[in-house]
């Protein structure tokens, strides 16, 4: 790496680094938090998760746009990392107090907040990133696992936090965005300030009719299904699955704790799996790698729902330390190869994140109602043959990465784009 690459690189590694701390130390036990510290049920549970859902979609799509407009500027992260720096206060005096006097309107509070500071707020940050590295010549994925481990590093010591008190994790979060703002604050992402200028110049020609050309674009719902039926399921079954988790440890102190350091111990792994994630997919190709974390996504499912015991259940929950590096990673190249890269923040906080929130905002109620009904582990077996179905059919809808770039043909708009991206990164991932 250049002298411009290593800096953008170590600066955006530790943007992502607090931001996913600042995320865990307020939502690794949040579902836990919900049940045990606000008294919920798994339905009423599945509620919040359902409004936070409808919330974030409607915020989604105007960040996906607003962020390829701006290009390289930093606008709409300065706007997240304030969200961010405003946790504690958020769920210490306001967001709790209301979950307790309404469920609905606390629910409806929180998921706009929610949506503003993290549900949109990461799609922002990943895809700035990756525009970032096709400009000065980094693989995302090398980025991406220090995101990883920011979750991890909070999670070793939630649970442990949890039990003494709560609300220290949230206070945590806030002093953790801190960090977040100043490190976004010094990065500088183009080789020249000329560079720079052309690039934001060339994504201000986007508009509204190029965004809204995705939903009569075939590719676009094919990649939209595959993240209905697959991602959007896996995120319901993993909303309520560390409150099943501390369920089988003789105290729920005992279950929260393991479950932090189960989640902390995964994450890292995970972030192995961000490393060599590039390299499987480019081995095996974008559709593939989707294909490949689907599967993977459904085993670890299906097997929740046979695994008997803590050991058992804990090594099935450490196979999300493969899906999610592939699954990620596969993402932005599938989109990069299909679509218009000017449009790669819209399509990725669209076909992906908004996505995964409408359909998880109707299979939360859904789920949270079989959770109170069937029981975990046969609701986690239902849940994960419909995804195994979904990843069948996926397999033939889905576009060749091949057969995508040979049709495409890099048309005039691309190629003006990528000339303002033309760097050894840009071509690896074109």
């Amino acid at each position: 790496m250049g002298t411009q690459t290593q800096r953008d690189y170590w600066l955006l590694s530790g943007a992502l680094f607090t931001f996913f701390l600042t995320w865990s130390f307020a939502f690794s036990l949040f579902p836990i938090w919900l049940n045990q510290a606000i008294g919920l049920t798994g339905e009423s549970t599945g509620i919040v998760f359902s409004i936070n859902a409808l919330a974030a979609l409607l915020i989604q799509p105007s960040y996906g746009f607003i962020q390829d407009k701006l290009g390289l500027k930093k606008h709409l992260l300065y706007i997240t990392a304030a969200f961010l720096i405003l946790s504690g206060p958020f769920f210490v005096f306001i967001y709790g107090p209301l979950l307790a006097f309404n469920l609905t309107l606390g629910a409806a509070v929180g998921g706009v907040y929610f949506g503003l500071a993290f549900s949109a707020g990461v799609g922002t940050l990943e895809s700035y990133t990756e525009r970032v590295s096709r400009v000065v010549g980094f693989e995302f994925g090398k980025a991406r696992l220090w995101g990883s481990l920011g979750w991890a590093a909070a999670t070793f010591c939630a649970g442990y936090l949890f039990n003494k008190n709560p609300n220290i994790n949230f206070w945590m979060a806030s002093l953790s965005a801190m960090a977040f703002l100043i490190l976004l604050l010094l990065v500088h992402p183009a080789n020249t300030p000329e560079q720079e200028q052309q690039i934001d110049q060339k994504a201000s020609t986007l508009n509204i009719s190029d965004a809204l050309s995705l939903f009569t674009n075939r590719q676009f719902w094919a990649f939209a299904i595959f993240v209905m039926g697959v991602s959007s399921i896996y995120t319901t079954y993993d909303q309520q699955f560390p409150v099943y988790f501390s369920s089988l440890f003789p105290s729920k102190a005992e279950g929260n704790a393991m479950y932090g350091y189960l989640n902390s111990f995964q994450v890292f792994l995970e972030a192995g799996g961000m490393f060599l994630a590039p390299f499987i997919v480019n081995r095996i190709g974008a559709k593939n790698g989707l294909v490949l974390a689907g599967v993977i996504m459904a085993t670890r499912m299906i097997g929740s729902g046979f695994a008997e015991g803590p050991i058992g259940i804990s090594c099935v929950k450490l196979l999300h330390a493969a899906e999610l590096p592939i699954m990620l990673v596969s993402v932005f190249k599938y989109i990069s190869v299909t679509f218009d890269a000017r449009l790669s923040a819209t399509l990725y906080l669209i076909g992906f994140q908004f996505v995964t929130q409408i359909s998880a905002s109707v299979f939360s109620i859904i789920a949270g109602g079989m959770y109170d009904r069937l029981g975990f582990a046969d609701s986690y077996i239902i849940l994960g043959t419909i995804v195994a179905s979904f990843v069948i059919v996926c397999h033939f809808i889905l576009t060749c990465d091949r057969q995508t770039v040979a049709s495409k043909g890099m048309g005039e708009t691309d190629s003006d784009y990528q000339d303002a991206f033309h760097t050894p990164a840009a071509k690896e991932l074109t």
